[in-house]
């Protein structure tokens, strides 16, 4: 559980990395929108791999193999997600739900319910395929 705790810890820092060098890049820098954009996240998933393997899973392995096992599974578990998404709002996109007095779009709620499906599924992913091994202390 504290494990997944600090997994969580470390994508509110992503977050917090990603759209600092979209801000960068986009408003300080000049920079193209799209550009910023694709840097932000790059940076994001790079923060992400060193935090994750560093802090959270405390993997001494082969640096270049997890790199490349943490880049399949984000592009895996955000394919997930983005069906996830895409599922939900052909169903409930054009509709509105009122939770707790505030009205939330059914694609909001699609993406919120996304985004929890990608949490858990790259942590798992990150858990017993990226950082899996005798290298890893749990």
């Amino acid at each position: 559980m504290l494990q997944f705790v600090k997994y969580c810890m470390v994508g509110v820092l992503n977050t917090l990395v990603t759209l600092g060098v979209i801000y960068l890049c986009k408003s300080l820098l000049g920079w193209n929108l799209y550009v910023s954009n694709a840097l932000g996240y790059v940076c994001g998933v790079a923060n992400s791999f060193v935090c994750n393997r560093q802090w959270v899973f405390r993997s001494h392995g082969h640096y270049g193999r997890e790199a490349m096992k943490f880049v399949l599974g984000f592009l895996l578990c955000y394919g997930l997600q983005f069906f996830v998404v895409w599922m939900l709002t052909g169903t409930y996109g054009g509709y509105d739900f009122r939770v707790l007095g505030i009205v939330l779009s059914g694609y909001g709620i699609a993406t919120l319910i996304g985004n929890v499906v990608y949490t858990l599924a790259n942590f798992v992913y990150n858990r017993m395929v990226t950082f899996n091994g005798d290298s890893c202390n749990r």
